[in-house]
């Protein structure tokens, strides 16, 4: 009875079983959740020392996402049956990037475009801007620079959601840069 035990206890962590694979898909989950909140938690804690939090922000999401992509192609080498699968994933990428970059090439372009916006600096969370909306000239506060989309709020308290790739390629007025910001870039 003892021995059998035993080979239930080993054979229940081998990632050749199905409970193997499911044990240890749920361990590379958690270590990603685990691994995303603490890139969270550190950059929260680091927004008080930083003067650019525009590029923390985005940096921090972009981290997120790399932690459950590497969970995931960890997962798929670790279990023998996925290996195959992740072989042929791997062969079959130049199809797929040329099938997902058609397909989401504006998606992409506005992650190019967060990017070149955290890489420049034309503006930082804080400042205000000016540019053209289909409504017309349109003057916000900066909130956020996320992976695609920079949001703005105006005098009257609504959203302004702007693609990336339209801020690079608009002409943006700061009409007001918060003090904070200006004494930093002065020093």
């Amino acid at each position: 009875m003892h021995t059998l035990l035993e080979d239930i206890g080993r054979n229940f962590l081998v990632p050749t079983t199905v409970i193997g694979a499911v044990f240890y898909g749920v361990v590379f989950l958690c270590g990603a959740v685990v691994a995303a909140r603490l890139i969270r938690v550190v950059a929260t804690h680091s927004e008080r020392h930083l003067t650019d939090v525009t590029a923390l922000r985005f940096v921090v999401q972009l981290l997120q996402v790399c932690a459950f992509v590497v969970a995931f192609i960890l997962y798929t080498h670790l279990i023998p049956s996925l290996q195959a699968f992740a072989t042929a994933l791997l062969a079959g990428v130049s199809v797929v990037s040329i099938v997902l970059g058609v397909a989401a090439q504006n998606t992409l372009g506005n992650l190019i475009a967060g990017f070149s916006l955290v890489l420049y600096h034309p503006f930082e969370v804080g400042d205000v801007v000016q540019l053209n909306t289909p409504k017309g000239l349109a003057t916000g506060t900066v909130e956020a620079l996320a992976l695609g989309y920079t949001r703005l709020r105006d005098a009257e308290g609504a959203a302004i959601i702007v693609p990336n790739n339209v801020m690079v390629s608009s002409v943006i007025v700061l009409t007001d840069r918060q003090e904070a910001h200006h004494e930093a870039a002065q020093r």
